[in-house]
């Protein structure tokens, strides 16, 4: 595939990185298509998802079979079974897929004892007039479809759940409550009064703790299709759903202008749907690494300390990401394969 110049862009590429020399990570290569992107250096999900599109399959299937390799991988712990226990200790999956050509999204939130969540999401799609399936609902859904009801915790979740209850339930998502929830473990109680103070913005979530895979897949004929997946944010209260399953906020595609998926601290990131805002940067003409970075910059004036970042790609294949720097996360790290690189390839950029 793309022999000759294509080797070429690669040997650029792979000097740029050795070096230590990261340009734009859109800029650092030329622009093609088909390309695969996706959040974090989740390799087996980037290598399925090109192979699948090598094969001859869709857009949409690559965008499932690359999210769904990462929910069998338990990709660092944030997606699939057996992860991110919430605050009684059960692991539930967020997931949606969108279809750029049609606009159509299938997505479940809150799915209990089922691990694909991504292909319950694609079934939201064919097989329904809806959008957004949620909770056991969304489980019995997924029984009709053919999935299997399973257990999804492991040692693993059990262990962790384990630590945070010998650590009095430290850190959790109550706020304004008694008792004292950053003392002490529940059942909680909401005070008489409430105080209005400043919502403390710095996530509990970090680079160690991905919290989502996100994927655009963009066609050669430059269709475009989106996903996430998420076991979402650990000891979370039970029946959160944060922006992974939300379309505009854990992604989007538009097979006019391009795609774009989210992933960090949720409960804030969706508050600006900011992969529809990429998107919609990249309509008008922006190129995917500035628009990534307008959309980072536009949570950064609410929210200085958040935990996030994000990837672009648009019909021609070029792309971009960008990330908010924070202690402890100067860099976020992506998937990108495309014709001119040999292989899947990790991109590396700064964040802002």
């Amino acid at each position: 595939m793309a022999a000759g110049r294509g080797g070429d862009w690669q040997g650029v590429t792979v000097a740029l990185l050795f070096l230590g020399v990261l340009t734009p990570a859109g800029a650092a290569s030329a622009a093609a298509l088909p390309v695969v992107i996706n959040t974090w250096a989740f390799r087996t999900a980037a290598d399925t998802a090109w192979r699948v599109l090598e094969s001859g399959g869709s857009e949409l299937d690559a965008v499932e079979r690359g999210c769904g390799q990462c929910e069998v991988d338990q990709c660092d712990g944030s997606v699939g079974y057996g992860g991110s226990p919430d605050e009684s200790g059960e692991t539930t999956l967020d997931a949606m897929i969108m279809d750029g050509n049609t606009m159509e999204v299938g997505a479940v939130a809150d799915l209990r004892h089922v691990k694909n969540a991504i292909g319950v999401a694609r079934k939201v799609i064919e097989y329904t007039k809806h959008t957004l399936l949620v909770g056991e609902s969304a489980s019995l859904f997924a029984v009709k479809m053919g999935f299997p009801y399973e257990d999804l915790t492991t040692q693993k979740s059990l262990s962790l759940y384990s630590e945070w209850l010998n650590q009095s339930c430290q850190p959790n998502y109550w706020k304004n409550v008694v008792p004292d929830s950053s003392k002490s473990c529940g059942p909680y109680k909401r005070r008489e009064e409430v105080t209005y103070k400043e919502e403390q913005t710095s996530s509990q979530r970090n680079v160690h703790n991905h919290d989502t895979i996100g994927m655009v897949v963009i066609g050669a004929s430059g269709t475009v299709a989106s996903g996430t997946s998420t076991n979402g944010a650990i000891h979370k209260i039970p029946g959160r759903v944060g922006d992974s399953p939300i379309a505009g906020a854990g992604s989007y595609a538009d097979s006019t202008a391009g795609g774009a998926a989210a992933t960090g601290d949720g409960d804030i990131m969706m508050r600006f749907l900011p992969s529809y805002q990429a998107v919609e940067y990249m309509r008008m003409g922006t190129d995917p690494t500035v628009a990534c970075q307008k959309v980072i910059s536009r949570i950064q004036k609410y929210a200085p300390k958040f935990f996030g970042a994000i990837i672009c790609a648009n019909t021609t294949g070029s792309y971009g990401a960008a990330c908010n720097k924070i202690p402890g996360f100067t860099q976020f790290h992506f998937m990108v394969s495309n014709p001119l690189l040999s292989r899947p390839t990790e991109q590396v950029v700064d964040c802002i």
